[in-house]
């Protein structure tokens, strides 16, 4: 297995954080990290609020609720708010370019997988916190209209190692030559 395989494969969802404060030379990597992510037409649509700040940790954990990374909020020592600009990825001459639209979800879905990989790499855990009140951290954070709020990662590293949760079988959920017929049952390798 190689090293990205492996770094795919070993990242989890982390919820409890020691309070070690993140190198610079680190953050700056996880950033680096979100910069090089693919990109619709290379728009790099995304922006990114790096909060450290004790009481605007709580601020924006107040716009958390019972989510399950609610603690992640305050107890990690950075939380990276990813921000979106609307109506630029999937767009050519102003229309949207696909039956989907603003292509701005698939393109943060992309920067965040890229943090949270290279944040695992450094050691670093990461929780891709989606469930929250946007309007209120749009508020807080003062985004402007132009973008969205799409995701809140609490960062820092682990106070205990997370289990893998089961997955499903490749025989699951890949298809081979149209949908319904399982790869591998007349040519492909099983598993």
């Amino acid at each position: 297995m190689n090293d990205v395989t492996r770094t795919i494969r070993e990242r989890r969802s982390i919820r409890r954080y020691r309070q070690d404060p993140i190198p610079e030379a680190d953050l700056t990597m996880l950033l680096e990290a979100v910069r090089w992510s693919p990109s619709w037409a290379n728009t790099q649509c995304w922006d990114v609020v790096v909060v450290c700040e004790e009481a605007l940790k709580r601020r924006l954990q107040a716009a958390v609720g019972s989510n399950p990374a609610f603690d992640a909020m305050v107890d990690a020592p950075v939380v990276l708010v990813l921000c979106g600009r609307k109506d630029r990825a999937g767009f050519k001459k102003g229309e949207a370019a696909t039956r989907y639209g603003d292509w701005m979800m698939y393109d943060l879905g992309l920067a965040n997988q890229s943090l949270c990989l290279a944040a695992h790499a450094l050691g670093l855990g990461t929780v891709i916190v989606g469930k929250f009140d946007h309007a209120a951290a749009e508020r807080i954070l003062g985004v402007p209209e132009t973008h969205a709020v799409v995701t809140m990662v609490p960062v820092g590293y682990p106070a205990q190692p997370a289990a893998a949760p089961p997955r499903k079988a490749l025989r699951e959920f890949v298809h081979e030559g149209a949908f319904g017929t399982p790869w591998g049952m007349q040519t492909g390798p099983q598993g």
